[in-house]
């Protein structure tokens, strides 16, 4: 596991109290100058201590190549200071302004079709342009020399959620960058070819310069292409953050550096926990999609990235007051949710809430995105509900610094894995492996037990129960890691197409589940997929989708959780479970989703004797999350439903939420989150 660099927050240039910081990404460039006193006045109405500045302002700073034009910024930065509002300044390259690719088209990215990605939206770049990196970090430079002593400057900003359009580039700039990746991770054209298997197909290399990205072929690319390009393609703009760091932290090494992650659903091109090293506190946009689980998958990315900074604040530098305008049907979020989705964030560790963005727009892609200050201006109800979270978040500065307090039990979340089990040539692609991964998320809120998600590479031993959802790709040595854990007394479970192939996407021959067959004590022939109208019954009363599996048991101390009842694998195991000294590995050989994975799930909590900390009677509608420091822990009480709920005991004192006699239970409103400080234990 590669080591955080020593912990650095928001520099303070207006307090060195411990508060929560509260903003949004401010665009001052699409507003004349004389709304600019307004704003400030509004956001400090609104309780506004911070804003993102500069995101997309590359062609109003610099116009054309050898024209610059800060007299607008200077000004802005400055009437920030004055009105007590510190500045996370972005470095402006997110997005080329239209003279450098009108004069180096050949900055633009390429899909895998060899079509050209024109300019006209965002992003337009290539990661591994030689002659785009020249000119943004020319640009970056300049704007750190500038600003460096500037006494609203409380963190850089790197570009802008990297990756979100131009994560896969096809072109000849990224073939050469992929060919010296390549070289450096496999050393010889040997290495690659046994790595790709590339006996198959007559792909075997016997030049450097014949190796390209997986470009659209006549059949299926190659596998182990496939998942290498997904890992170049990550570490590519790893390599571009770094190279916007390193300029920064050159010119002005007292100020931290930063750059927006996305962790949420439907992003998954990013090896986030490999880039999580590479920054001086983790940030995250977030933005919730309309659906059952829609408040879980909020809940899951927010644990996530928690665990992605351990032990230090993070910023979430993005959300939305309401609606996005980017969905098929963009709704408004319903009374209490602007808070509840905020405080979601603060309950797993954030120690900045922003939104996007300050004041909506009147033109562009975005006008009909949601704003801090919207088109219906201070007088509606999100500028009121901004107004009253500003409010909520000064009372809970006491909040600020303190760390997520570790679950015993936690889910292992692995993009290696997810990357390779939904490429195509498998049995199925109807697999999800977040989905998979949020299913036994939900499971553990219904159950009222607190879980972490955490990294494939975060060590183990501290927890009681660990679930690692369809961990297809295992290593011998993360193999060796579980084995470790479970002899050490640990509870483990996995499920279908986990442990299946290594690291170069190659089988473990044998039979499954490959590398953690012995571990589980089982082996398997052939996999079963489901078609879509195709379900099988579980003699726990549960049913399975998507996958079945024809277990044989292969070792004594293996007992059947559960078994089919129906389909092709009738009368045989579903759910099994290897029992050692004190600890055990459960297989689970069907998609259960949420509810039906709370039976198993109970079972294993039991044997770990893993509880809820939560009254019996809210244990599923409310999420418990906990931080705390070394005299004071703080309980966040989240209610996940549309209905009032009473909490018998809720004990501490109520930092934020409604006022309780002795010995009365809290009533929590519908969304509504109350926040307890209690002594550390």
């Amino acid at each position: 596991m590669v080591p955080h660099p020593a912990p650095r927050w928001l520099r303070r240039p207006h307090s060195a109290a411990a508060q929560l910081a509260f903003g949004a990404d401010y665009n001052p460039e699409q507003w004349p100058a004389e709304v600019w006193a307004d704003d400030i006045r509004a956001m400090r109405a609104a309780g506004v201590n911070i804003v993102s500045l500069g995101i997309f302002s590359w062609a109003r700073i610099q116009p054309s190549r050898d024209v610059h034009d800060f007299a607008w910024l200077d000004t802005v930065m400055d009437l920030l200071h004055a009105g007590g509002i510190a500045v996370d300044l972005a470095t402006a390259t997110a997005s080329p302004p239209p003279w450098l690719t009108a004069e180096h088209p050949e900055v633009l990215p390429v899909d895998r079709n060899g079509a050209t990605v024109w300019p006209g939206a965002r992003q337009h770049w290539r990661p591994t342009s030689p002659v785009f990196r020249e000119h943004a970090l020319r640009l970056v430079r300049t704007m750190a020399e500038r600003y460096a002593d500037h006494a609203a400057l409380a963190a850089w900003h790197v570009s802008n959620e990297l990756g979100c359009h131009n994560i896969y580039d096809y072109s000849d700039d990224a073939a050469r960058a992929f060919r010296t990746w390549l070289r450096a991770r496999y050393g010889t054209l040997d290495g690659l070819n046994s790595a790709w298997g590339t006996a198959f197909w007559s792909q075997h290399y016997s030049d450097w310069d014949h190796v390209l990205p997986p470009r659209q072929a006549a059949a299926h690319p190659n596998p182990t292409q496939q998942l290498d390009f997904k890992r170049f393609s990550s570490d590519a703009l790893k390599d571009y953050l770094r190279a916007e760091r390193d300029v920064l932290r050159a010119v002005t090494p007292d100020v931290p550096v930063t750059t927006n992650f996305m962790v949420m659903r439907g992003i998954k091109g990013m090896d986030y926990a490999d880039w999580a090293h590479e920054v001086d506190f983790v940030s995250n946009d977030h933005y919730v999609h309309p659906g059952p689980q829609a408040l879980d998958e909020l809940s899951f990315s927010a644990n996530l990235t928690g665990n992605l900074a351990p032990g230090r604040p993070w910023f979430l530098m993005e959300h939305s007051t309401s609606a996005v305008n980017w969905q098929p049907v963009n709704l408004a979020k319903r009374p209490g949710e602007l808070a509840r989705d905020s405080l979601t964030n603060v309950a797993h560790g954030a120690d900045a809430v922003c939104f996007f963005q300050w004041r909506q727009s009147v033109a562009g892609a975005e006008k009909y995105h949601s704003a801090m200050l919207p088109h219906a201006g201070e007088d509606s109800e999100v500028y009121r509900s901004v107004a009253e979270l500003g409010r909520t978040l000064r009372e809970l500065g006491p909040v600020a610094g303190s760390v997520r307090r570790p679950a015993r039990a936690a889910i292992v979340f692995d993009w290696q894995s997810w990357w390779a089990s939904e490429q195509d040539s498998h049995p199925t692609s109807r697999l999800d492996y977040r989905q998979e991964a949020l299913d036994w998320y939900s499971a553990f809120l219904d159950l009222g037990v607190r879980v972490d998600v955490v990294p494939v590479d975060t060590p183990l031993d501290g927890y009681d129960v660990v679930i690692a959802p369809v961990l297809h790709v295992v290593p011998a040595t993360l193999a060796q890691r579980l084995t470790a854990y479970v002899a050490g007394g640990g509870h483990l479970a996995v499920t279908y197409f986990s442990g299946i192939v290594d690291e170069n996407d190659h089988v473990w021959p044998g039979g499954y589940p490959g590398a953690l067959r012995e571990l589980l004590g089982i082996r398997i022939e052939e996999f079963g997929p489901l078609p879509d109208d195709r379900r099988v019954d579980l003699d726990n009363g549960t049913t399975g989708t998507m996958w079945t599996d024809r277990i044989d048991v292969t070792a004594a101390e293996v007992e059947v959780l559960a078994w089919y009842k129906s389909g092709d694998h009738a009368g045989r195991a579903a759910i099994t479970r290897r029992v050692t000294a004190t600890g055990s590995a459960t297989y689970v050989s069907t998609r259960l989703g949420a509810t039906g994975l709370r039976p198993v799930l109970t079972e294993i909590l039991d044997a770990a004797a893993v509880h809820s900390e939560l009254p019996v009677e809210v244990r599923g509608l409310v999420e418990l999350a906990v931080r705390g420091d070394h005299d004071t822990t703080f309980w966040f009480l989240i209610n996940r439903t549309d209905e009032p709920v009473e909490v018998s005991e809720p004990g501490g004192d109520i930092v934020i939420g409604p006022d309780v006699a002795a010995g009365q239970p809290l009533a929590l409103p519908p969304r509504a989150v109350a926040v307890l400080r209690r002594p550390t234990e």
